[in-house]
């Protein structure tokens, strides 16, 4: 029997590994609006511009969720920490039973509607999340039971061995909801059901506003509440930061970057990847031979200089340096095909624009393959309006960006819908044994650093193919105001307003 043990502390509580911000100096603030030891005042309000609003009422389930992550209304049993690993949330600890069966042990702490935190009621919210349709996507292909197991813990039994559950359960799709917040047909409302620092007091048209939940069991919050904007316009946000009308704005785009005070300009590494996909299953990209005369036609530095304005790092796989362990145990593709000349090939090119950069970043490609010898026609489109055609098929290459680590934390979960024959996510329509046998290989591996490792040799099969040509690993950039203390910025994208959050 293998067993693992966790247990938290205040600097995990607080994630403190992924501050950004210097000037936490403590767990807990005192109620009342005392002066903080820094001579900071207690309990003023945030304002934050947010880039995408609620597009699906605020469930849990869809995309909505890592909304909700991000301004510290949800959590789940566990959370991720800078390394990617598994850390306590809602959980204290937890121990590998069996193969299949993992026992965590709940911490005291409440619902925003003031119900306890009980084992059944976190079983509840776990199998409600099992009969979700769709089905959140750190449960794609999983079966699992959830069951009460005495005062304080909750047992979860998988149907196949599922060595990284702590991670999955890290999801913020996978959050812990009060039993109330069920009790309606349709996805459930996390409005005062949720356990995070702060909990949803109202949303209307373009904005939301949230208080304190002063019962939280990781502490009084240091803000009294967030006021949330959602503002689609990369250089609106900008704006607001250098006027002051907002103290945290997320996703500045690079252009607008040089136009911040550098003191309210912060960035991080991030897990997300800007890549091409090549078409593997028909036109000129099912010759491996033009794959490679693709691959070898780019110049990723030019990308990170020009487009993102440094802002970014070259390519180096399908995991970036924001993947800590990456690089120290990549392997190197082997057996690529030699590049043939493209003799004016035809090709498509196509993109979307929700992220600003990427029509640019098809620009530069668009030019660089044109010089290498095809003939390129770009097509950019809104991206629910794109996916459908790319998935089936449609276009020769494809650029978007990936976040290789959102829903699970997982390395092997990108690769096993990317990539495989039966892949869901698969933009390249790859089918090729090797890869398909270094992927189910990875699926299979137990241990943290033997996953890592098989993660990084299925990395390099899906190289050799050159069905991908991975062209930035992308920073977050925010604008924070210089009066601001204690924001969250992640590499997974899944934070940046916590408790410690003060101005």
């Amino acid at each position: 029997m293998q067993v693992r043990i966790f247990s938290s502390n205040c600097a995990v509580r607080f994630l403190v590994p992924l501050v950004l911000l210097p000037g936490l100096s403590g767990c807990f603030v005192s109620p009342g609006g005392e002066s903080l030891p820094d001579g900071g005042p207690s309990g003023s309000r945030l304002r934050v511009a947010l880039a995408f609003p609620p597009a699906e009422n605020f469930s849990p389930y869809g995309a909505d969720a890592t909304l909700l992550s991000r301004l510290g209304v949800t959590e789940g049993l566990t959370a991720l920490d800078a390394n990617g690993a598994a850390a306590p949330a809602l959980a204290r600890s937890w121990r590998r039973v069996s193969d299949r069966t993992w026992r965590f042990t709940l911490r005291e702490a409440t619902f925003q509607d003031g119900t306890d935190v009980t084992p059944a009621a976190v079983a509840s919210a776990l199998t409600h999340a099992t009969q979700a349709e769709p089905a959140p996507a750190a449960l794609a292909g999983v079966t699992l039971d959830a069951q009460g197991d005495g005062d304080s813990g909750i047992r979860i039994t998988t149907a196949e061995p599922d060595p990284v559950l702590p991670m999955r359960l890290s999801s913020p799709s996978l959050a812990i909801l009060a039993p109330k917040a069920y009790g309606k047909k349709g996805a459930p409302t996390p409005v005062g059901t949720a356990t995070g620092p702060f909990e949803i007091a109202d949303v209307s048209g373009g904005s939301a506003t949230l208080d304190r939940y002063d019962g939280y069991w990781g502490g009084l919050a240091h803000a009294s509440g967030i006021d949330a904007r959602f503002v689609k316009d990369g250089t609106a946000r900008a704006n607001a930061v250098r006027t002051g009308d907002v103290d945290i704005a997320e996703a500045i785009p690079a252009a607008q970057a040089a136009t911040l005070d550098k003191a309210t300009l912060k960035e991080a590494g991030t897990t997300r990847t800007t890549s091409l996909q090549l078409n593997t299953a028909n036109g000129p990209f099912k010759n491996p031979r033009l794959r490679a005369a693709a691959r070898t036609a780019i110049d990723s530095s030019a990308l990170v200089k020009g487009v993102f304005e440094g802002y970014a790092d070259p390519g180096a796989g399908i995991f970036g340096p924001a993947v800590t362990w990456a690089e120290s145990k990549r392997v190197k593709p082997a057996g690529r095909a030699k590049a043939a000349g493209p003799d004016g090939a035809s090709i498509t090119l196509a993109t979307y624009d929700n992220r600003p950069e990427l029509p640019e970043v098809a620009q530069v490609v668009q030019q660089q393959l044109q010089k290498a010898g095809f003939t390129v026609k770009l097509e950019v489109r809104e991206y629910s309006r794109l996916e459908s055609d790319a998935l089936a098929g449609k276009f020769d290459a494809f650029i978007g960006a990936r976040n290789s680590l959102l829903d699970t934390g997982d390395p092997v979960g990108v690769l096993g819908s990317d990539y495989p024959c039966d892949g869901a996510y698969n933009l390249a329509l790859l089918c090729d044994k090797q890869v398909d046998r270094a992927v189910a290989r990875a699926v299979e591996t137990d241990g943290t650093d033997e996953r890592q490792d098989a993660a990084m040799t299925a990395e390099a099969a899906i190289l050799g193919t050159d069905a991908v040509v991975p062209l930035a690993h992308q920073q977050i950039i925010a604008g924070v105001s210089t009066k601001v203390r204690g924001v969250l910025l992640d590499p997974y994208e899944r934070t940046l307003v916590g408790a410690g959050t003060r101005r």
